[in-house]
């Protein structure tokens, strides 16, 4: 048996089929076969059931595959260990996070990482944050960067940035005029709200009592889009004032504090905690809450 044959082995059993297991690792279906007898004679069982087109796991390939499973996670992390031994950082790591924190929060990160450490690549994976932990929590992603808290037993978190959410509005607003907002008020004006995320619950929420006389003019799926409209006097949402700093220092949005209101995001630097880290990975969390720390 060798690592070879495991892969093949749990793409059959992952597609059902052999020719396809075949054209995804670029080998003939003689050829995958061919490494399931060997298979097959080594543990002296039958591991797959073949029902015409169909290939099912054997109550022997059902034991097998989870035992692959183990086997060729602890070769990657062998073959991440040995690599580790050089001495910079070296390697590919992945990165969880929304989509605003990569426009807004993780740019200046980056830049610093990559001039520390050119030798490491880098990986975004792009979701909500409750998909991130998700990806955490299976060992599929290697860090993410979530808003808190973080509930999950599985992974640590360290607090690196805290932001405030205030009242987006065009200047030209009558409510432009205030120092604070009551959110009476608020609710009186056209509302552009993100179709989903923490923003839009904490909206939700202080919007409740008002749910009768709230006036949604849209529902749109970026940050970005909520800028712009909001800019072009369309109607009025509520952001992470970081989001909005390129838009207020250009005067074409200004944000505003509510009042009686503490809403705060606050973002985490998130990994698992029961895995050894690479360097890679230990030195990215390090740089991220070196630079958090500048930032308070």
């Amino acid at each position: 048996m060798d690592f070879d044959q495991l892969v093949t082995f749990m793409e059959v059993a992952k597609l059902g089929s052999f020719s396809r297991a075949g054209q995804k690792i670029f080998r003939s279906q003689s050829a995958v076969s061919a490494q399931i007898r060997q298979l097959e004679q080594e543990y002296g069982d039958r591991l797959l059931d073949r029902a015409g087109k169909d290939v099912t796991l054997t109550p022997a390939g059902r034991v097998l595959f989870a035992y692959a499973e183990r086997m060729l996670h602890i070769r990657d992390e062998s073959l991440l260990a040995v690599a580790d031994q050089g001495s910079m950082p070296r390697g590919t790591i992945t990165v969880g996070a929304n989509e605003a924190t990569c426009l807004y929060v993780l740019p200046d990160v980056f830049a610093k990482y990559c001039s520390l450490y050119p030798s490491v690549q880098i990986n975004i994976y792009r979701n909500f944050s409750y998909k991130i932990v998700e990806k955490l929590e299976n060992g599929t992603i290697d860090v993410g960067i979530v808003t808190m808290p973080v509930k999950s037993p599985s992974l640590k978190a360290h607090p690196i940035f805290r932001d405030q959410l205030m009242l987006m509005v065009n200047p030209q607003n009558p409510l432009a005029k205030l120092d604070v907002v009551p959110v009476s008020e608020i609710a009186k004006q056209p509302m552009l709200l993100p179709k989903t995320g923490f923003s839009r619950r904490i909206m939700d929420k202080l919007f409740r009592p008002y749910a009768d006389k709230l006036q949604v003019r849209m529902e749109l799926p970026s940050v970005g889009m909520i800028k712009s409209f909001v800019a072009a006097g369309l109607g009025v949402s509520i952001i992470s004032a970081s989001f909005a700093r390129d838009q207020v220092l250009a005067g074409r949005v200004k944000l505003i504090p509510i009042k009686g209101e503490e809403l705060w995001r606050e973002l985490g630097v998130a990994y698992r905690r029961d895995r050894t880290l690479t360097r890679a990975t230990d030195t990215f969390i390090n740089t991220v809450r070196q630079l958090a720390a500048t930032l308070k």
